[in-house]
């Protein structure tokens, strides 16, 4: 196949390469398609840190059968000890499944209707039902199967898990006299299993419209707070216990202590969950998989594909290819950054594919945003497609699937089910590939990949580093897309970074960098009138995610990055530091 206006900048046989960031090409195949497979989320190299922003962050999500899910799944030694949520639409529901992660157990999502003889198979040590936006009195509510309360396996029904739980089992549910959104202090009135090694009063973060109104004789009452006459309740013959409050969240100072309780106490799990086992039984699993076939991984420097990359050369060394598509819209020296990297440590053969001039021409003209995302999502395909086919035996794709994308592309057949929304929607990868797919960290949430990463050796820089967006700078240079304008943002977004780093902020942000607005206002620069661009300034603060706060930076941090900015960076006379939150905001301009 002919090269037409793809240029290959290296090509790198036994060049020393490290995993370092999020070097991943991560397609996440979601079905079949006329030409092969629908994507989701294609992280083209470039790290998403969140999901569910509307960055336009690219991470790769599929539908995969229950047999390649197995197939797939940790060793059964790590996660024969775990404890299940049953996911009732809760916004925290992954967040209760990270917080039970945190005491060494592992802890998988489940849709809310699945079968109790489905869980009985599954064979979990604890149930935990999540809370949800619904009221257990509606006609259309989520239920549960009521039969999973006499398993004999322990339950734990949160919010509205907790009220389901008394419908099912003997208590009324109604809308709240007094409605509690926020914190609360509740006084505990049983400190046995629950509540055993905590204070007699503990603060708890409260979100709920209706509560339990009255119980059957059946319950006691374990906690209650001023408004709250039943705050957590247990059932006095099974084993079953409900919180009104939420102790996943870190509102709930005590909530960890809490969830320790119960999936160690209550439960009885042993703590087998451990990265370290994680990792060597991830690398023995992809020998076995590819044997002597070669992998092909695509590279950019975010954290997700680094560590692909970093279990794939510990498993397979040399049968490792991977691709740096240079897309013409990274940051300042992100090619060379991504390098050097990964030449420090590890050996593979690496392909550097100039790109930049298919994705300049494609995007001509082009303001739309979501017309932005769907071009460059093709025009990476194509590159991707023409270089990966220079790569004799290459058998597999390697991606950096996260567990967030497993449950919310109802991937898992017992998983909650999830909508994509339409502008994830990529593209396709042509069927004529043939590529399996090879997906070592769809077990694990973002905080686990990280810690992952430094138990494999990554450096702290490539491990922290702030999540970029699949478009890359497209989605930061607001309007049409030019050659000048990207220029003009990569200096101003360099000095961003650098002055957070230089203020000791950088591992305390979430995400910072420039926004160009596609605005032009008067200045005054020495004595003559001038009429440039604007640049905007965003930093946030988040722990998922899903939500973010602005980031409460210094004055004279803000003036010295307005100062650098306006000074160095030519054709800029304003800055401005964008102060808002998500929601309602997203992370993302566009």
């Amino acid at each position: 196949m002919g090269r037409t206006s793809l240029d290959i900048l290296w090509k790198y046989p036994t060049h020393a390469i490290e995993p370092g960031g999020d070097p991943c090409v991560c397609f996440h195949v979601v079905e079949s398609s006329p030409w092969g497979f629908i994507l989701h989320f294609l992280n083209f190299g470039i790290d998403s840190c969140d999901t569910s922003d509307d960055s336009g962050d690219w991470h790769v999500r599929s539908n995969y059968s229950a047999e390649s899910i197995l197939a797939d799944s940790p060793a059964q030694h790590l996660t024969e000890q775990k404890i299940v949520v049953l996911d009732f639409g809760s916004q925290y529901a992954q967040l209760i499944a990270r917080r039970v992660r945190e005491q060494n157990v592992y802890c998988q999502i489940l849709r809310h209707d699945i079968p109790a003889q489905r869980l009985a198979e599954l064979a979990p040590k604890g149930i935990i039902l999540s809370g949800g936006p619904a009221s257990v009195y509606e006609d259309n509510a989520p239920r549960c199967d009521p039969e999973l309360f006499r398993l004999g396996i322990p339950v734990l029904g949160i919010c509205y898990g907790m009220q389901l739980t008394c419908d099912a089992l003997g208590g009324n549910v109604d809308n709240a006299p007094s409605r509690e959104y926020g914190p609360a202090t509740c006084q505990i009135e049983k400190a046995a299993e629950l509540f055993d090694g905590l204070p007699d009063e503990m603060d708890v973060w409260m979100s709920h419209g209706d509560q339990i109104s009255s119980v059957s004789s059946d319950f006691e009452v374990l906690a209650k707070t001023s408004t709250c006459p039943f705050a957590a309740i247990r059932h006095r013959e099974l084993p079953v216990f409900g919180l009104q409050f939420h102790p996943e969240v870190t509102h709930t100072p005590m909530g960890g202590r809490l969830l320790e309780n119960f999936v160690i106490g209550v439960c009885g799990c042993k703590q087998t969950w451990h990265l370290g086992d994680f990792a060597a039984a991830s690398i023995d699993r992809i020998r076995e998989q590819v044997g002597n076939r070669r992998v092909i991984c695509g590279l950019s420097g975010g954290v997700d594909s680094s560590v692909v990359a970093a279990l794939l050369y510990k498993a397979i060394g040399p049968q490792l290819s991977c691709i740096l598509v240079d897309n013409g819209l990274l940051r300042k020296n992100e090619q060379a950054i991504v390098i050097r990297e990964f030449s420090d440590h590890f050996k593979t053969d690496l392909h550097v594919v100039d790109g930049e001039d298919r994705f300049m021409s494609t995007l001509a003209g082009i303001s739309e945003p979501q017309e932005k995302r769907r071009r460059i999502g093709h025009a990476f395909i194509e590159c991707f497609k023409q270089e990966a086919e220079a790569i004799e035996d290459a058998a597999f794709l390697a991606q950096g699937t996260l567990y967030p994308d497993v449950i919310e592309s109802g991937a898992d057949p017992d998983g909650p089910a999830a909508t994509i929304k339409l502008h994830h929607n990529v593209g396709g990868l042509p069927e004529e590939l043939g590529f399996e797919l090879i997906e070592p960290l769809r077990d694990l949430f973002k905080d686990e990949v990280r810690r992952l990463g430094l138990e494999l050796g990554l450096p702290e820089s490539l491990v922290w580093r702030h999540p970029f967006p699949g478009p890359g700078l497209a989605v930061r240079c607001l309007g049409e897309i030019t050659r000048e304008k990207l220029d003009v943002l990569r200096e101003a977004d360099a000095i961003v970074v650098e002055e957070i780093e230089n203020a000791g902020l950088y591992r305390q942000t979430s995400q910072s960098f420039a926004v160009l607005l596609p605005v032009q206002s008067v200045g005054v620069m020495g004595d003559a009138r001038t009429y440039e661009n604007a640049v905007a300034i965003r930093s946030v603060d988040t722990n998922d995610f899903m939500t973010a706060d602005w980031s409460r930076l210094p004055y004279d941090l803000l003036a010295r990055m307005s100062s650098r900015i306006i000074n160095e960076v030519k054709g800029v006379n304003r800055v401005c530091y964008d102060i808002s939150s998500k929601p309602p905001a997203t992370i993302e301009w566009e």
